[in-house]
């Protein structure tokens, strides 16, 4: 953490409101794969970090896979390119197969960082003003 390479996407102020959640216990750990309620799981992978995890939900269009570090854009895993800062490059790799295992197709992936998830996948209608475009259906397939 120490290193600007490393820590350039967090402040120690980032890291001192977690350690704060986590003494008012707000926070829960979890190690290895675990399922929170029915249709709802989160998965170990590593790789971006030692504890990367993906969530996994049973939509109605299937099971959707929310990659978040995992995969940053929709470019790492279909391309084979991980994101540059990386933990164990050889574990997000692996990840992405496990990833794919999980979710019923690639399109039911959704990367953690991508503007073009926002492009991808239909409005939600009917919001106040100022937020259309924001906000997307994940559970509906996507329309590109």
């Amino acid at each position: 953490m120490g290193r600007p390479v490393v820590s350039a996407a967090f402040t120690p102020g980032h890291v001192a409101a977690l350690v704060h959640q986590v003494f008012a216990q707000r926070v829960v750990f979890h190690d290895g794969d675990v399922t929170l309620a029915p249709g709802l799981s989160l998965h170990l992978l590593g790789g971006h970090t030692a504890g990367t995890q993906v969530v996994r939900v049973r939509t109605a269009g299937g099971w959707l896979v929310l990659a978040s570090d995992a995969s940053h854009y929709y470019e790492n895993m279909e391309t084979g390119a991980p994101y540059p800062i990386v933990f164990h490059v050889g574990e997000m790799v692996a990840g992405w197969d496990k990833v794919l295992e999980l979710a019923n197709s690639p399109q039911h992936v959704v990367p953690g960082h991508d503007p073009d998830v926002l492009r991808r996948y239909p409005v939600v209608e009917g919001l106040p003003p100022g937020l259309p475009g924001e906000v997307v259906c994940l559970h509906e397939a996507p329309s590109r």
